[in-house]
C-alpha cells in the first residue's frame, strides 16, 4: 500500500510558512523520537535553508522511543551545520522550560526588547506541535486532538516580550516517496484514517517488531515469535483477546485496530522505528529500486522508439 494524504489546507499551510521563513530567527522542527527522519517533512528543510535559518530539531516523545535509538539520533543531528536536537517529552515541564534558552543559543543577536527572538513551531501532523506550543505558553492556545491535522491555521502568540511563536499547522509533502515511511507514520497516526487500511498498517509493523522487538510481542501478547511474520502477529493478538466475528473468524480488524492503539500509547513499550542505520539502508534500497525502475522505463522508451522507426520503414 503506498499511503499519500495532503489535505487541502496543507498546500496553504506551505505557502503561509514559505513567506513567514524570512521574518523568523529560529526554526523549532517538531519530530516524533520514535521516527525522526520519517517525521521529517522535506519542505520544512528546504524552507528553512533557502532562508539559512537555524533548527531546534525537538525529539518529541521520548518516553515511547527506545533511548539508544533516540541517543543515536540526537549524536546524528547534531553532527549537522546549524542543527541542535533536543530530545524531550511534553509531559515534563522541565523539558519544555528549556526550550526557549536553547532556541537563544542558535541566534544569540536576537532576544531583546528591540529585537525579540522570532520562533516558528513545524512538523507533521500528531507530533506533539500544539501541546507543546501550549506547554510553553502554559495554557491552552492551540487544539489538541488525537487526530492529526486538527491545527489548520498559522497563529502568532508572544512567549514574552522578548520571544515571539508562531504556530503552524502540521503538513505532509505532496508524495510521500518511500513506502516504509508512509507505513511508519500511519502506524504513528500521523496520517488520516481515511489514507491507510489498518490492516496493512498492523502486518508492517508486526513484521518490523518480529526483527527488533520480538521479546516485547511475547510479553505484551504472549505469543511466540519464533517463525512468525506479521500478519501472524495480528492472529495472535486476535486470539489473545478473543477477537471474533460472527461465524468465529478472527476479527483482524478490531486486532489490527488494538495492536495500533497499542504502540500509539506505549503499552508495548519503548519502540523506535528507526535509527540512523536501519535509516542509511532504507535510503541505499531506495535508490537501487528507483535506479532499477528509471533502467526499465528507459528500455521501454527505447524498444518503443525502435518499433515505431521500424513502423515508419515498413510504410
Amino acid at each position: 500500500m503506498s499511503i499519500q494524504w495532503f489535505p487541502g489546507h496543507m498546500a496553504a499551510a506551505r505557502k503561509q510558512a514559505a513567506e513567514q521563513m524570512e521574518n523568523t530567527d529560529v526554526v523549532i522542527e517538531v519530530l516524533d523520537a520514535r521516527l525522526p527522519e520519517a517525521s521529517s517533512n522535506p519542505m520544512v528543510e528546504e524552507l528553512r535553508k533557502f532562508r539559512n535559518k537555524p533548527c531546534l530539531k525537538v525529539l518529541n516523545k521520548t518516553d515511547l522511543a527506545d533511548p539508544v535509538a533516540t541517543a543515536a539520533w540526537a549524536a546524528w543531528y547534531d553532527a549537522q551545520t546549524g542543527v541542535t536536537a533536543y530530545p524531550m517529552t511534553t509531559k515534563k515541564p522541565s523539558d519544555v522550560a528549556r526550550i526557549p534558552e536553547l532556541c537563544k543559543q542558535l541566534a544569540p543577536h536576537r532576544g531583546v526588547p528591540t529585537k525579540p527572538l522570532r520562533i516558528m513551531i513545524m512538523g507533521i501532523p500528531n507530533v506533539g506541535k500544539s501541546t507543546l506550543m501550549n506547554a510553553l505558553l502554559k495554557k491552552r492556545v492551540a487544539k489538541v486532538g488525537d487526530e492529526p491535522a486538527v491545527t489548520k491555521a498559522q497563529q502568532k502568540i508572544y512567549l514574552d516580550k522578548f520571544t515571539v511563536l508562531v504556530d503552524t499547522p502540521g503538513m505532509l509533502w505532496p508524495k510521500i516517496a518511500m513506502e516504509s515511511d508512509g507505513l511508519m507514520l500511519a502506524a504513528s497516526h500521523a496520517v488520516g484514517t481515511n489514507a491507510v487500511i489498518e490492516e496493512e498498517v498492523a502486518e508492517f509493523l508486526g513484521t518490523l517488531l518480529l526483527q527488533r522487538y520480538p521479546q516485547l510481542l511475547a510479553a505484551r501478547y504472549g505469543l511466540k515469535t519464533e517463525g512468525m511474520d506479521g500478519f501472524g502477529v495480528i492472529e495472535g493478538v486476535a486470539q489473545r483477546r478473543g477477537f471474533r466475528v460472527r461465524g468465529g473468524d478472527f476479527d483482524y480488524e478490531k486486532a489490527s485496530h488494538v495492536f495500533l492503539q497499542d504502540y500509539r500509547q506505549g503499552a508495548l513499550g519503548r519502540i523506535s522505528l528507526e535509527t540512523p542505520v536501519t535509516r542509511a539502508e532504507a535510503l541505499e534500497k531506495h535508490r537501487i529500486e528507483m535506479e532499477e525502475k528509471a533502467r526499465i522505463a528507459e528500455e521501454k522508451a527505447a524498444k518503443k522508439a525502435e518499433e515505431a522507426a521500424r513502423g515508419k520503414r515498413g510504410t
